[in-house]
């Protein structure tokens, strides 16, 4: 389904929408988020682009505000939407611990640990009572009282990869510790701390990729809701009432099936989701199937990301496959194979996803 040439070309493509001060937007002068440019950096990182990856983790770093935030959203440099967003601060930890899986690079840990720090002291700054993270600050700095399932699952991961880069540096974090447990507990057994957003796929599949639900659980969430979002041959549904499916949404479904043992099911849906690809090695965003129409009319840096994401769970390939193989067992600190991401690139004809 991806040959490494493929895989060679996608990753050419995202780099080529970079700009030359590291910032990684959705596309070339398009908008920039902090969580999805995370995504693209690892997918760099994969790909064997380290360079590029470490220009947009340091472009991130370079803007972080006093208070460990970002804006959502930046256009030419420049905050274009300042609301301050839990998930959007804590995901460099993810980026950064991705990052030392692949290259084993200690100075870089070192370099961001900083920011990482200060991003998720902000994100336990607004935990909720309950166990939840509020998704926003207000204007007068404290978190707002609205919780997303989403975000929140994603928030799991990403303390559980700064507790292991505080491992790393040897700075122990006890009031992460403290946090990401009220939160897994929230995530398994307390619904009505969410925002019901249950007509979003997102909110399926979340809790089983960012690994606060695992084993026969996570299988049973997964199976739950697939008739309401799969659509076989295509890929999966963003929303449950809307006939358009999108690739990123697939592909992350399929990061979710590997961490539940389905891989057969994950190979599925990669393989879905490739009517998405341009002759570039680009990904188009989604489709509506009833028109047989790409919508909306975008190729985007963080669909590319996912598909290689996807792939590498998959196959193995690089060394930080396993963190989305296997979120609920992060790897010790120190104990990682530091081999740089390369031999899956190597060979036109080698296959990436047998």
């Amino acid at each position: 389904m991806l040959r490494a040439d493929q895989v060679r070309q996608t990753v050419a493509w995202i780099a080529g929408e970079q700009s030359r001060d590291g910032a990684l937007p959705w596309f070339r002068a398009g908008q920039l988020d902090p969580w999805d440019s995370v995504e693209a950096a690892m997918a760099l990182d994969v790909g064997g682009e380290h360079a590029r990856a470490t220009a947009a983790y340091r472009w991130l770093a370079a803007r972080q505000r006093r208070d460990g935030s970002w804006a959502a959203e930046y256009r030419s440099g420049a905050e274009s939407a300042p609301a301050a967003e839990s998930n959007h601060a804590g995901y460099l930890a993810v980026g950064v611990w991705h990052s030392w899986l692949t290259t084993g690079d200690g100075a870089l840990v070192e370099e961001l640990w900083p920011t990482v720090r200060a991003a998720l002291d902000l994100v336990t700054r607004m935990q909720l009572p309950g166990g939840a993270i509020g998704w926003a600050l207000r204007p007068d700095g404290t978190p707002d009282d609205l919780a997303l399932l989403t975000g929140n699952a994603s928030l799991f991961q990403a303390l559980r990869c700064g507790l292991a880069l505080a491992d790393l540096v040897g700075e122990a974090q006890p009031d992460w510790e403290l946090a990401v447990a009220d939160l897994g507990t929230a995530l398994r057994r307390r619904p009505d701390a969410f925002a019901d957003r249950s007509r979003y796929s997102m909110d399926w599949y979340y809790p089983v990729l960012g690994g606060a639900v695992i084993g026969e659980d996570a299988r049973d969430r997964l199976a739950g809701d697939w008739p309401r979002f799969v659509v076989p041959g295509l890929g999966i549904r963003c929303v449950a009432d809307r006939p358009w499916v999108t690739g990123a949404e697939t592909c992350e479904l399929a990061l979710a099936l590997v961490a539940a043992g389905q891989r057969d099911a994950a190979l599925e849906q990669v393989a879905a989701m490739q009517h998405l690809r341009d002759v570039d090695g680009s990904y188009w965003t989604g489709f509506v199937y009833p028109d047989d129409a790409r919508w909306p009319v975008e190729r985007t840096t963080w669909t590319a990301a996912a598909v290689l994401l996807a792939a590498d769970a998959l196959s193995g390939a690089s060394p930080a496959s396993e963190l989305f193989a296997d979120p609920g067992a992060l790897p010790a600190a120190g104990t990682v194979d530091s081999t740089p991401a390369t031999d899956w690139l190597a060979g036109g004809a080698g296959t990436v996803i047998p």
